[in-house]
C-alpha cells in the first residue's frame, strides 16, 4: 500500500514550493516500518538522487509497530528541517551544509524554485 501528497516547508531554503512524498507500506506493516521517498528532486543531505529519504524513524532500530504514518510525516519535516549528521546520504552534500552553509543554502533554494510544484492556495 503506498500513501501519496505534498509537502510544503515555511522556512528556507525549501519554502518556494512543495515537495511530492509517498510512503510505502510492506505487506507486513505494522511489524516493518513503511519507506519514505520524495518524489520531487530536492537538495538535500539526507536524500538520495532516487528520492530515498534517511530517516531515523523508519529505521529497524526506532520502529515500534505502534508508530503511526502522522509521526513518519512529521520525522519527514524534521529531517528536511533539521539534517541529521549521521543520517546522510550525499557526503559532499552534507559537506557542503558544514563547510559552506551559504552556498548550500543558495543551492538549495535554486533547486527548489526548478524542481518543486507550486505551493498550495491557503486560500482555496
Amino acid at each position: 500500500m503506498t500513501m501519496a501528497g505534498r509537502i510544503a516547508k515555511n522556512n528556507p531554503p525549501y519554502n518556494t514550493g512543495a515537495f511530492r512524498f509517498e510512503l510505502t507500506f510492506s505487506p507486513n506493516h505494522p511489524l516493518e516500518p513503511p519507506c519514505a521517498t520524495l518524489r520531487t528532486p530536492i537538495y538535500h543531505p539526507s536524500v538520495d538522487l532516487e528520492g530515498r529519504v534517511c530517516q531515523p524513524l523508519t529505521t529497524d532500530e526506532h520502529w515500534e509497530p505502534t508508530t503511526r504514518a502522522i509521526q513518519v510525516l512529521q520525522d519527514l519535516l524534521l529531517q528536511l528541517d533539521s539534517p541529521d549528521p549521521q543520517r546522510v546520504l550525499r557526503p559532499k552534500v552534507a559537506r557542503e551544509l558544514q563547510e559552506r552553509p551559504e552556498q548550500f543554502q543558495r543551492r538549495a533554494e535554486e533547486h527548489a524554485r526548478l524542481h518543486a510544484e507550486p505551493r498550495p492556495d491557503p486560500h482555496a
